[in-house]
């Protein structure tokens, strides 16, 4: 599956200068944060494939008038063609306001997740916008990621992390992808292209679930 990942600027080629072509090979639009509604709306209303995405921490409008035709995922999974996203929206909370959260929050949204992925045998890519800590994060409170996407990654070593919040703009030394384990952790800022395969479904038994939740 090829997914195209787009987060925290529009893409003049893709929305000022759009033609049909230009999404004739990608079968899924992964928006990572941060991002106008119309842009989001006119994206999922040309693509001829779903368009999904999480909030970003600007994207407190979303919530009382979300992007049309596009799907939200966050704190949730879902399955296209066999590929399993999960949603994990939100920065670091460094001022008053929706769509940030401390190590604690972002803990307890991962742990009710747990149970679903469980099900579901795993997941193939993590949807974030705030970055992994260590990962492609700056070092102030606003453009720090969190650590906890450790566990999330350690537990169940998906094959990507999308993000955004950190603009690649912001300096000449950010790099647009790191390697966590088998896992490719990729900032999505303004469009990146990427593949991601279908991998074999292997349910945890009772046991496991409950052992891995203690």
């Amino acid at each position: 599956m090829k997914i195209l990942a787009v987060a925290d600027e529009e893409c003049k080629s893709l929305w000022d200068y759009y033609k049909p072509e230009k999404l004739a090979d990608i079968d899924m639009i992964v928006c990572c944060g941060d991002l106008s509604a119309h842009y989001v709306s006119f994206l999922a209303t040309m693509a001829p494939m779903p368009v999904i995405y999480v909030h970003g921490n600007h994207d407190e409008s979303y919530d009382w008038e979300p992007p049309g035709g596009a799907i939200c995922i966050d704190d949730e999974v879902y399955v296209h063609n066999g590929v399993r996203f999960v949603g994990l929206g939100g920065s670091c909370r460094y001022r008053k306001g929706a769509w940030q959260f401390t190590e604690a929050e972002m803990r307890a949204r991962i742990r009710r997740l747990r149970g679903r992925i469980d099900r579901m045998g795993g997941v193939d890519v993590v949807v974030t916008h705030a970055p992994m800590h260590g990962y492609g994060d700056l070092s102030d409170l606003p453009h720090r990621g969190f650590t906890v996407f450790h566990e999330l990654l350690d537990a169940y070593k998906p094959q990507l992390m999308l993000h955004g919040h950190i603009h690649m703009n912001y300096g000449a030394n950010i790099p647009r992808e790191h390697q966590y384990g088998p896992t490719r952790i990729i900032n999505a800022y303004e469009r990146f292209v990427v593949d991601v395969e279908p991998r074999a479904v292997i349910k945890p038994t009772f046991w496991e679930r409950f052992l891995g939740h203690k």
